[in-house]
């Protein structure tokens, strides 16, 4: 491996575009002199297309993946006095949107392997109060929904699954999102399948709750102009559902390339002492919307927080670029104190916060790139 001068970025969806870059030309010129800019036609066609992806029977497509949360909420009736099961380990829209619709989070701690949420302390933290699980599928590293299903049936509470990072992602041989009772999905531009903008979807098997879901993300609204109950506007437009059904044609070569990309660092990343990288459960399938490694700071002065800072600050300065996704647990967050939390209590997710270390992934990251990423890693940790 060659040590390299250039930079590599920590995500370049540029690249992307140019290979697609004139049939999303043709199409959003097309949207442009229709004069057809909201609903429609091509946000139908969207969402058949991705319905039928996760081979479910519906998919209400919406602004983003947090109103895509909140609106499964809203189906199911959470609200006061209601509690939902959640990490804290997790983009802040997880738990905001418990919060938004008056319920109240419960934070259980993470698992030490793939960051997503610890099935086996599910259980104990279902109460009479408990209305539902939101399982994260955290840097497209599929849950293990086998268990949290049995758990979610015997406890008779609701999955809602967060797929903001995993879309194409599987457990077993179902795709995460067609699992639990409803799938939420992001579009922002950095997830597998990205728009040019914000949006989201939500997808579910359950008719009720699918038609529950379009009343309410059209202000509360079944007939023109007739209310049935308060609602939100959260519409994805027809200029972004022309190009995710564009992009949705690529999304599993995307992730095929995510996925050899994921398997070469791993190849390497595993013979760099105090460099751990993640792992993949047995029965998923993931799709590495991030490739996060954990930094120790075993034998190291300092923290593990100022270590693991100081590494990436000696990686920017060989031309590698990071991300720390996330520098802070939800459940220490000052928007949470009411909440009780203390440090300590969550020990695995406070640790990972101060662990954590996302190295360069998209589809189009050369295998030169890595190398300049390990070879970079080695050299900081001799």
């Amino acid at each position: 491996m060659i040590q390299s001068v250039n930079s590599v970025p920590a995500f370049d969806n540029k690249q992307q575009y140019e290979t697609i870059e004139a049939e999303v030309s043709a199409a959003v010129l097309e949207v442009l002199a229709s004069g057809r800019y909201i609903g429609g036609p091509l946000v139908e066609g969207f969402e058949q297309q991705f319905a039928a992806y996760h081979s479910v029977n519906h998919c209400i497509a919406c602004n983003s993946g947090t109103d895509a949360l909140f609106l499964a909420l809203r189906a199911l009736e959470i609200g006061a006095g209601d509690e939902v099961i959640t990490t804290p380990f997790t983009f802040v829209a997880t738990a905001e949107v418990i919060s938004a619709v008056g319920a109240k989070p419960i934070f259980v701690d993470i698992d030490t392997t793939t960051f997503n949420i610890d099935v086996q302390q599910v259980a104990a933290a279902v109460t009479p109060r408990t209305k539902a699980i939101i399982p994260v599928h955290l840097f497209g590293q599929p849950v293990d929904m086998t268990a949290l299903m049995a758990i979610a049936q015997s406890h008779n509470l609701a999955v809602i699954e967060d797929c903001a990072q995993s879309t194409g992602a599987s457990w077993g041989n179902q795709k995460v999102g067609s699992i639990g009772h409803i799938g939420c999905f992001s579009f922002y531009p950095t997830k597998n399948l990205g728009a040019c903008g914000d949006g989201g979807a939500i997808t579910t098997n359950d008719p009720q709750l699918a038609a529950k879901l379009r009343v309410l993300k059209e202000h509360g609204q079944k007939n023109r102009y007739y209310y049935e109950e308060i609602g939100v506007n959260s519409r994805l437009d027809a200029l972004q559902a022309v190009i995710l059904q564009i992009k949705l044609r690529y999304l599993d070569t995307w992730n095929s390339q995510r996925q050899a990309i994921a398997a070469y660092y791993q190849q390497f990343l595993s013979q760099i002492p105090g460099i751990i990288a993640p792992q993949e459960l047995a029965g998923g399938v993931a799709v590495w919307n991030q490739y996060t490694i954990r930094v120790s700071s075993e034998g190291r002065n300092g923290s593990s927080t100022t270590y693991r800072d100081t590494v990436r600050s000696q990686l920017q300065e060989r031309g590698v670029n990071t991300m720390v996704y996330y520098p802070h647990p939800l459940h220490l967050q000052p928007v949470y104190q009411n909440l009780g939390y203390q440090p300590g209590q969550l020990p695995i997710a406070e640790k990972a916060c101060y662990e954590v270390l996302s190295l360069p992934m998209f589809p189009e990251l050369t295998t030169q790139q890595q190398d300049q990423v390990i070879y970079a890693l080695k050299e900081v940790r001799s």
